[in-house]
C-alpha cells in the first residue's frame, strides 16, 4: 500500500518518463533514443501541467468572484478534483482496485478483448473514487472494489470504441483514452449531436475553430478567442479593467502554449508508439494496440478549451435554476473542460454542439453530485480527508470525478438499493 502511494505521489511528470523509457527499451529502442523519448514525454507532461496550472490559478479567483456575484447559497460545496483524487487514493480498496485493474487489462489483452494498454495509472483515482463512495455506503471492501472494477471495465471498452474516431480528429495515431470522467460522457455527445441533426437551421450552424479562422482570419484565431473569453469572464466576475485584461492575456497564453506542450509530448510518444507497433506486429501480426493516456492531451484543442470556459457561467446559472440541486460549483469550475474532450469529435468539433452537450453533462453532474454528496462526504471522512480551507459546509463533492458520471452514479444507486 505504501509503495503504491509512493509511486502515485510522484505524479505523471515523473511516472510517465520512467514508464515510457522502460517501454521504449522493452520494444527495442536504443538507450539514447529511449532516454530522449521518455524525457520528451516528461517535459511534455510538465509543460502541460504548468500551462493548465496557470489556467486554473488564473480562473480560480474569477470563479470565486462569480460564485459570490451570483449569490448562490447551496449546501454541498464542490471541493475540486484534487480532493477527489486524495479520497480515491486513500480508500481501503486501493490495492485491490489497482492490481485488479492491471490484471483485468492484461487478461483482456491476452484474449484479444481490448486493444488498450492503459498506462494512465494516476487517473485510476476516478474509478477509486466511485469505489470509495460505494464503500462508504456499503462498508464492504469487496463491494467497493467490484464497483470500481466494473467502472474500469466499462471505460476500457469505451476507450476501444472511441479510439479510431479520436485518433482521426486529433491526429494521435495509436492512442486511446480510458479516462473515467471524459469517456463516460461520450454517449451524451452522440445523443445531443443526433438531436441537433434533426433540427433544421440549428444543424446548419458551423462553429468549429477551423471554420471560424477561415471566416474571420486573425479574429478567429485561438489567441483572439482566448482573449475574448478572458474579457467576458473578467466582466462576469466584476473585476476592474486591469485584472480583466490580465486574465484575458493569461487565457490567450494558454490557448497558444498548450498545443505546443502537447506537440512536445507527442514527439516522445511517436518514438515509443512506432517501436511498439513494429515489435508487436512481429509477435501478433493481426493485432492492433493502443496506448491509454490522460485526456490532458486533448484539452489543448481550441474547440475543447474555449467551450470549457463557456461552461463556467453555464454551470453557475444551472446550479441556480435547477430544482432540487444542492451542489455549489466552486473549485472544479476551472476544470470543466475535462468533461468534454472525448465528446468533441462526436459533435464535429462544433463549439455550439459541444456547448449544448456540455449543458446536458452539467445537469447530470449537478444532480449526480446532489445525490452523492452525503456519501462522498462520508468517503472523505473514511479517507481522513478534511474539509478544504475556505469551505464552510457540512457536505462536499466534486464535479470532475468518476462518481459524478452516469456510470458512477448508477453504480452508487444500485449499491444504495441492494447493498
Amino acid at each position: 500500500m505504501e509503495f503504491i502511494q509512493t509511486v502515485i505521489s510522484l505524479g505523471p511528470s515523473i511516472m510517465m518518463p520512467i514508464i515510457f523509457f522502460l517501454l521504449a527499451l522493452l520494444f527495442g529502442v536504443t538507450l539514447g533514443k529511449a532516454f530522449k523519448a521518455g524525457m520528451l514525454v516528461g517535459i511534455g507532461f510538465t509543460g502541460i501541467g504548468l500551462v493548465i496550472g496557470m489556467l486554473l490559478e488564473s480562473l480560480g479567483p474569477a470563479t470565486i468572484a462569480m460564485v459570490k456575484k451570483f449569490g448562490l447559497n447551496l449546501t454541498a460545496v464542490d471541493a475540486g478534483w484534487p480532493v477527489g483524487a486524495t479520497i480515491g487514493w486513500a480508500t481501503p480498496i486501493v490495492p485491490f482496485v489497482v492490481f485488479g485493474g492491471l490484471g483485468i487489462n492484461l487478461i483482456m489483452l491476452c484474449f484479444n478483448l481490448t486493444k488498450t494498454v492503459n498506462i494512465d495509472i494516476f487517473n485510476y483515482w476516478h474509478f477509486l473514487l466511485t469505489g470509495g463512495v460505494v464503500y462508504a455506503i456499503s462498508h464492504n471492501v469487496m463491494i467497493g472494489t467490484a464497483a470500481a472494477l466494473v467502472h474500469f471495465l466499462i471505460i476500457l471498452i469505451i476507450a476501444d470504441k472511441t479510439a479510431v474516431k479520436i485518433q482521426q480528429e486529433y491526429d494521435l495515431k495509436g492512442i486511446s483514452f480510458a479516462h473515467a470522467t471524459s469517456a463516460a460522457f461520450v454517449p451524451v455527445g452522440i445523443a445531443v449531436n443526433w438531436v441537433i441533426e434533426q433540427i433544421p437551421g440549428l444543424r446548419s450552424i458551423e462553429a468549429n475553430p477551423d471554420m471560424i479562422m477561415k471566416k474571420f482570419g486573425v479574429m478567429g484565431e485561438p489567441l483572439t478567442l482566448g482573449t475574448i473569453l478572458g474579457l467576458g469572464l473578467g466582466f462576469l466576475a466584476g473585476w476592474d479593467t486591469k485584472d480583466t485584461v490580465m486574465l484575458a492575456v493569461k487565457i490567450a497564453a494558454v490557448m497558444v502554449l498548450l498545443p505546443s506542450m502537447i506537440n512536445v509530448l507527442v514527439e516522445g510518444l511517436v518514438t515509443v508508439r512506432d517501436a511498439a507497433e513494429a515489435s508487436l506486429k512481429k509477435r501478433f501480426p493481426h493485432r492492433e494496440f493502443y496506448i491509454g493516456l490522460d485526456t490532458a492531451l486533448l484539452i489543448g484543442d481550441p474547440a475543447v478549451l474555449a467551450t470549457g470556459l463557456l461552461m463556467i457561467p453555464a454551470a453557475l446559472i444551472l446550479a441556480l435554476l435547477l430544482p432540487g440541486n444542492k451542489v455549489l460549483p466552486f473549485v472544479d469550475l476551472s476544470a470543466l473542460a475535462f468533461l468534454i474532450p472525448m465528446v468533441a469529435p462526436y459533435c464535429r468539433r462544433n463549439m455550439l454542439r459541444i456547448f449544448l452537450a456540455g449543458v446536458v453533462i452539467l445537469i447530470i453532474v449537478l444532480y449526480a453530485g446532489t445525490y452523492c454528496a452525503s456519501y462522498y462526504t462520508e468517503a472523505a471522512h473514511i479517507a481522513n480527508v478534511s474539509m478544504p480551507k475556505g469551505v464552510n459546509s457540512t457536505e462536499i463533492v466534486n464535479m470532475v470525478g468518476g462518481h459524478a458520471t452516469p456510470i458512477g452514479w448508477i453504480l452508487i444507486i444500485l449499491t444504495k438499493i441492494f447493498g
